[in-house]
């Protein structure tokens, strides 16, 4: 997937839409889990990927290490969004049966199961997912959350969070043409609408957040992530901001922590390493990112990632 935006006619008035609009789901695993308790289940640790989970039935608890359990009722979603392995239970100290991939469970198709559980008790239908994303504005937007986001089912975002799983099940339970490319599209809606709900749920004013929310230094960065390429410089983002060049200098720092062409470079190596590490040449990444040059692009990669360009687009090509 490109992690460039063409331009297009209307632009864009919302950073923080815009940043949503980049997140990309690129791959997916769902579990429809019926069971009755006492049960518990290991989530293992899935890298930089996204778990999700939707009670339909009953309630559960979602246990993160070195962090109070979070209770689910029917209706209720929860992201756990760093790829921590965490643990599912009917009931606080009930123990685990183990990883839930380990588990016995009818494998509807590649990207689909059903694991069905006996316990006697209570109880508990939800649909469990792991989520791959793609792009450097969703991983910095992910990097943002807690490690657990709650949606509960009295959010306003909670009708359409039930429409969407509803839609995804339909989807994933009926072999029809395009059903992967519809259920993953729909996934992105699913987490786009939970992270949009903590987004309107938070205050915060400072950081990448605060930067998007803001209405002069947000427009500034959503500009620099359409077209990294542009020569950019605090005059040029100051314009975009309609701000004189000192007040938005202070103000961009002031917000997001940094000066904003130290953000600048920092988006762009995130933007070149998407490149090459899809196996793009690095004179691509360069121009990409508004170099010149291959040798001023390796020298800026070097330096701020600490790694040398080539060295991480012979890994990317190696792993496939």
């Amino acid at each position: 997937m490109s992690v460039l935006a063409p331009e297009v006619p209307w632009g864009s008035v919302d950073p923080v839409g815009e940043a949503l609009h980049r997140l990309r789901v690129t791959g997916f695993f769902y579990c429809h889990t019926e069971a009755t308790g006492p049960w518990a289940v290991d989530m293992p640790a899935f890298g930089e990927c996204v778990s999700f989970h939707v009670v339909a039935e009953g309630e559960c608890w979602v246990e993160v290490d070195g962090l109070p359990p979070v209770r689910l009722r029917a209706g209720d979603l929860a992201l756990v969004p760093h790829g921590r392995g965490h643990v599912l239970r009917s009931a606080p100290g009930v123990p685990s049966m183990g990883r839930v991939d380990e588990l016995p469970q009818d494998y509807v198709s590649d990207h689909y199961s059903v694991l069905r559980y006996d316990g006697g008790g209570q109880r508990t239908d939800l649909v469990c997912g792991v989520l791959s994303v793609d792009g450097p504005a969703s991983r910095l937007l992910l990097e943002l959350l807690p490690p657990v986001v709650h949606v509960p089912a009295d959010d306003g975002a909670a009708p359409w969070i039930a429409g969407t799983l509803g839609l995804m099940a339909d989807e994933l339970t009926r072999t029809r043409p395009g059903g992967e490319a519809v259920t993953t599209r729909l996934a992105d809606i699913l987490v786009i609408q939970a992270i949009r709900a903590w987004v309107d749920a938070q205050s915060a004013t400072t950081g990448w957040l605060g930067a998007l929310r803001d209405p002069h230094v947000g427009v500034a960065v959503a500009a620099v992530h359409r077209d990294p390429a542009r020569p950019w410089t605090v005059e040029a983002l100051a314009r975009e901001a309609t701000m004189s060049r000192s007040a938005f200098a202070a103000r961009f720092t002031e917000v997001v922590g940094v000066p904003a062409m130290q953000y600048v470079t920092s988006w762009r190596m995130h933007v070149a390493t998407d490149l090459l590490a899809a196996g793009e040449p690095v004179a691509r990444a360069a121009t990409a990112t508004g170099y010149d040059s291959e040798a001023a692009f390796s020298r800026a990669y070097r330096r701020e990632t600490g790694r040398a360009p080539g060295a991480v687009r012979r890994a990317a090509v190696t792993a496939t």
